[in-house]
């Protein structure tokens, strides 16, 4: 059986952000205490108007960049057919009106 990587799948929709924690171990002797800290890819999402933040392995990051950019689309294709929706709408009552 093979382990699929969190997103995995052409249909995933994820809604958030992927950015980069930067945060020291705290461990005395690591290059960290005095340069530059450990990185780690992340997920920054929201949830009720609460952020969230899952950290991931570098493994999950295309397939997570993957079901970002489908959600991306998905909202941009929603946008347009709700805003066509509304103009069928509007044509519709003002020919309505006309008439009248």
């Amino acid at each position: 059986m093979q382990k699929q990587s969190a997103g995995s799948g052409s249909g995933v929709l994820i809604r958030g952000s992927l950015i980069t924690l930067k945060r020291k171990c705290g461990k005395p002797t690591c290059a960290c205490a005095d340069g530059a800290p450990h990185t780690s890819p992340a997920l920054s999402y929201s949830v009720k108007g609460k952020t969230r933040i899952l950290t991931l392995r570098s493994a999950d990051v295309p397939a997570i960049r993957q079901a970002l950019n489908n959600y991306k689309v998905a909202a941009a294709e929603l946008e347009k057919k709700a805003l066509s929706g509304l103009r069928l709408t509007t044509l519709k009552i003002m020919n309505a009106k006309r008439r009248a």
